[in-house]
């Protein structure tokens, strides 16, 4: 984490601004390893360019704060207390310049004005990109946790098709796959899990309801977690009972789409081209009109972040970049498929994070 806050003081002394405030949780974990949900109160890390770092959050998370940040000061606050205006005597008492200062494009117009009133000589930058290009390439540290992450996500597809059997609700096996999940120490998934029976599918972000489970119908996972603030993706397309001819060709196209776009994953090639590659397996099959996502976004402390990999993004592949590779086909009323995998950028090409079979499935109906 040390590293982290030198990286962001060198980004201030070359862009010549005095301080970067980040307050959403992702980025207050980047830069403190301090990973809570801070509802409508202010978390937040501010990095100064001449002064040391800050960390201001409730005094209730104090004690959980202590051993993590230890670069800098913490600032402590009760609910019947204005953090901002503990911020504002940190600063005069420091003695602290401010004529620039870099915020997060999420900051709220209060919060801004807040800011204002605190430095009103100051001007603002946004401070996302800066943080987009330090997260963006991950340490080994970093990347082992999100082969860790991978590997949850892994098992939470194997939950999920053992809990697979006729008549069993989206809901049903929902709950089996997040139940065994957090019996294996996971606490937080990276996001809502979708499990999509037959014609469910066709819409690329459906939602689980009662549908229940029939003999020949796909089955649509999607799903992550959270592993020590690392987040995995993954989604996986079973059948179950039996798979019939067109559904097999449309698994059959996916499969060799994602295939094709994982092959040209190395340093240097130009992100559209991933997005490209698949799409043209798709277009190829006549199935053009039912793939309406990019292949893929990136993946970190966020679930999707910077980059995202669409088919007009002309920067090029790095050494250390996470990402994930998802081409899909959603016929509405009727079927979806998809096939997602996590991939770390190598030096040479590419590692696949996740390892669940991308084989056709048919799950057995006894």
């Amino acid at each position: 984490m040390l590293e982290r806050l030198k990286q962001v003081k060198h980004i201030l002394e070359n862009e010549h601004v005095d301080a970067l405030m980040v307050q959403t949780r992702a980025n207050v974990f980047y830069l403190s390893q301090f990973d809570t949900n801070p509802h409508e109160r202010l978390v937040t890390v501010i990095v100064f360019k001449n002064h040391h770092p800050l960390l201001i959050c409730p005094n209730m998370e104090i004690n959980q704060v202590k051993p993590l940040f230890t670069e800098g000061d913490i600032i402590g606050y009760d609910d019947t207390e204005n953090p901002w205006e503990k911020l504002s005597h940190y600063i005069k008492v420091s003695k602290i310049r401010l004529h620039s200062v870099a915020i997060e494009s999420s900051l709220s117009w209060e919060r801004l004005k807040f800011w204002q009133a605190i430095a009103p000589d100051a001007e603002f930058y946004e401070a996302d990109p800066y943080l987009n290009q330090l997260r963006i390439l991950k340490s080994p540290h970093e990347q082992q946790l999100l082969r860790e992450a991978a590997s949850f996500a892994d098992k939470g597809v194997e939950a999920g098709i053992a809990a697979l059997r006729e008549g069993i609700t989206e809901m049903e096996v929902l709950a089996s796959i997040e139940y065994s999940l957090k019996k294996q120490g996971i606490r937080e998934m990276s996001f809502s899990t979708m499990v999509l029976f037959g014609e469910k599918a066709g819409d690329p972000h459906g939602i689980p309801g009662n549908r229940s489970l029939q003999k020949g119908d796909g089955v649509l996972f999607d799903l992550g977690v959270v592993w020590k603030g690392y987040c995995s993706d993954i989604t996986r397309t079973v059948f179950f009972d039996h798979v019939n001819a067109d559904n097999k060709a449309i698994y059959q196209t996916v499969q060799e789409a994602q295939l094709k776009a994982l092959t040209k994953c190395k340093p240097g090639l130009p992100i559209a081209e991933l997005d490209h590659s698949a799409r043209d397996v798709i277009h190829g099959a006549g199935l053009g009109e039912y793939f309406p996502h990019r292949i893929g976004h990136g993946l970190g402390v966020d679930v999707h972040e910077f980059p995202s990999l669409t088919s007009t993004n002309k920067r090029t592949l790095e050494k250390g970049m996470t990402l994930t590779i998802e081409p899909g086909i959603y016929i509405p009323n009727q079927v979806g498929v998809r096939i997602e995998d996590d991939v770390l950028i190598t030096e040479t090409g590419y590692e696949t994070l996740t390892g669940f079979t991308k084989d056709l499935t048919v799950v057995p109906s006894a």
